[in-house]
């Protein structure tokens, strides 16, 4: 049986699973749709603004659309945020003061924040303005539950940081369900406290989302899941609206906050992406269903397994070896539409103390919304897949993937 028959038999046994993802995508496309229709979403909105950005029509439409879809009271949404690491950096430094308390209840958070909490030594760090961090690691992947409502309410917290996706670790992420258990506990005993989500990656992965069971603030990146592939940069925060005035106020000059900060001929993407996102992310969870599937029936070890109810659109592959992870990751490579002659070797990466292989023949740079791999050269060896503009799309690059592992195979027979 060749690769394309292989891959085209195991299709036929995940129907069930990717039919589950079709109503997904269907409930989340009248929930955006409902949203343009609410605002009046119109051709002028597409028009931009330079300069000090005063009176941008098209920005003010666009936050309330969002404000609409996460059900918050408001939305800072900007091309002006280079990532997400960047616009949950501007949120910690809005809303943090000297002395106040930050608690991680997952664990350690992503890489990128390392330096920005003062968890690596950086001058420019939130430890270094007199901000405490503490974290609370998950127990067999759910919140260690005693242990968080007993520091919980000694109230003298200011943030509660909860990533729902995993980053480069070997744990679960975190569902809306468990999400929504923490934040009623929390309440429970402090009502107080900010609770501020990472939402990255989990965006329209299901019907829910963290403003909707209680959070304060919650974050993500515009070249992941809510750009649809179509949005080539930028970041939004979504929440209370004090809150999101503190955070406004730091991204751009107290006094002014989101009164400012031109479009740049944005506008148009940032709708567009946001209106395809929900079909995009749809294509990016089948292909993680099917390559669960593949590598698990290959002998490989994966988390999430393909029926597994998902939580965001990253799928991963423990390899327990260094060798077919490069591999894997090189295959992806070949199967992207931009650079595909290129052959990703493990590299130093800004942000990451370990070596990263990273596979993005992608059209905008850094974009997992697009089908993309990586992984830190360390033990377990796992690669962290995400994306795929059409399932179609993801579906030849893992096939891709599946003969750059193969080669191995017969070179060895």
């Amino acid at each position: 049986m060749d690769i394309l028959e292989y891959i085209n038999s195991a299709e036929k046994k995940i129907k069930k699973e990717l039919k589950k993802v079709d109503e997904v995508v269907f409930f989340n496309s009248k929930k955006v749709l409902d949203a343009f229709h609410k605002e009046g979403v119109s051709e002028y909105h597409f028009n931009s603004t330079t300069g000090y950005g005063y009176n941008d029509l098209g920005r003010d439409v666009i936050e309330k659309v969002y404000s609409d879809i996460f059900k918050s009271e408001d939305a800072l949404v900007r091309g002006q945020f280079i990532s997400g690491t960047h616009a949950l950096c501007v949120t910690l430094f809005g809303l943090l003061r000297p002395n106040d308390i930050m608690l991680s209840i997952c664990g350690t958070p992503y890489d990128t924040l390392h330096e920005v909490i003062g968890i690596v030594k950086n001058s420019s760090s939130l430890k270094e303005f007199g901000v405490k961090y503490e974290e609370i690691n998950l127990i067999n992947n759910d919140f260690d539950y005693e242990k968080i409502i007993d520091r919980v309410s000694k109230k003298d917290l200011k943030i509660i940081y909860i990533q729902r996706s995993k980053g480069y670790s070997t744990r679960k992420s975190i569902s809306i369900e468990k999400l929504e258990n923490i934040i009623r506990k929390i309440r429970n005993v402090n009502k107080d406290v900010i609770i501020v989500v990472d939402n990255c990656y989990c965006e329209f992965v299901t019907t829910k989302e963290p403003i909707e069971v209680g959070a304060d603030i919650c974050v993500g990146s515009l070249i992941k899941n809510l750009g649809g592939g179509i949005t080539p940069n930028g970041a939004y925060i979504v929440g209370k609206r004090d809150l999101i005035n503190l955070v406004g106020q730091r991204l751009t000059v107290p006094g002014e906050g989101k009164e400012v900060g031109p479009t740049l001929n944005m506008n148009k993407p940032l709708l567009q992406g946001l209106f395809f996102a929900p079909s995009v992310v749809g294509s990016a969870l089948k292909t993680a269903i099917l390559t669960s599937f593949v590598l698990e029936d290959k002998g490989y070890l994966v988390e999430p397994k393909y029926n597994e109810d998902r939580v965001d659109i990253v799928q991963n592959i423990i390899f327990n070896n260094k060798e077919d992870l490069i591999r894997y990751t090189q295959g992806i490579q070949m199967g992207s539409p931009i650079d595909s002659k290129a052959i990703p070797v493990p590299s130093d990466m800004p942000g990451y103390d370990d070596k990263v292989i990273m596979a993005a023949g992608t059209f905008t740079q850094g974009s997992s919304i697009e089908l993309s791999c990586d992984g830190p050269i360390r033990e377990p060896f796992i690669a962290y897949q995400q994306g795929a503009l059409t399932y179609e799309y993801g579906k030849l690059g893992l096939i891709k993937a599946i003969e750059k592992l193969e080669e191995k195979c017969e070179k060895t027979n």
